[in-house]
């Protein structure tokens, strides 16, 4: 295959990819609103668009798999190819962690959070976190930058402090308001899912680094976390 031939077909993984970031990035986004603000109509429209973001990983790791098969690329187009793949993969994923936010707004959850406890909980601030770091992810590949995505294994650091404090948070609300122990139960897993978005962002940090670095960075991320 021609160099050409080579690079015509990965600027189609490109945009298949781009396709899902922007739908996931979506998802994300009205997790948050419709969570927030208790708005079901929202919470409804992420379920609805799910089947779309597991079609979409369906067909992208099938492109990506043809396009190993055809091309036995090597170096550096390998390196993409197999990064697209984990990044569509945890991409996927995201889309699942907004999906358990929307069916806990529309099954568990009865009220808007009061003011205080969703300050002292530091909910928004968590939003908020993994959403850069979900947008720190999609630019440094678009840039092909390593150096911003490594800026994403610090902005764990926070993400991890607010799942860290929420247990006390949640224990106090729940001693003061016994009989929504359940509903509160369900929240703090709604916390645990904000937290595993923010381990999947670091994945694709990972990837993006592997891809255009070739340095292997799991388990050893330790360096990046202290700059």
């Amino acid at each position: 295959m021609t160099t050409l031939h080579i690079d015509t077909e990965l600027f189609k993984l490109k945009n298949s990819l781009h396709e899902m970031w922007l739908l996931v990035d979506k998802q994300i986004t009205k997790a948050q609103i419709a969570f927030m603000e208790y708005d079901k109509s929202i919470a409804r429209e992420i379920l609805s668009r799910e089947k779309m973001v597991n079609a979409l990983e369906l067909k992208i790791d099938s492109e990506c798999e043809n396009f190993i098969a055809r091309n036995n690329p090597v170096a550096i187009d390998l390196r993409l190819a197999l990064a697209y793949i984990k990044i569509n993969n945890n991409l996927e994923r995201i889309g699942d962690f907004a999906e358990g936010i929307a069916e806990f707004i529309l099954y568990n959850m009865t009220e808007k959070l009061p003011d205080d406890f969703a300050k002292r909980l530091r909910i928004e601030e968590m939003f908020n976190g993994v959403a850069e770091m979900f947008t720190l992810a999609k630019e440094s590949l678009h840039e092909e930058n390593s150096a911003k995505a490594e800026k994403i294994f610090g902005l764990d650091n926070l993400i991890d402090e607010i799942n860290r404090n929420s247990n006390k948070v949640i224990s106090e609300e729940i001693n003061k308001y016994p009989e929504k122990v359940e509903e509160y139960l369900y929240l703090n897993a709604v916390i645990r899912k904000l937290e595993r978005l923010g381990d999947r962002c670091n994945n694709i940090a990972e990837e993006i680094v592997f891809y255009l670095d070739a340095k292997v960075l799991k388990h050893n991320k330790s360096a990046f976390e202290n700059r």
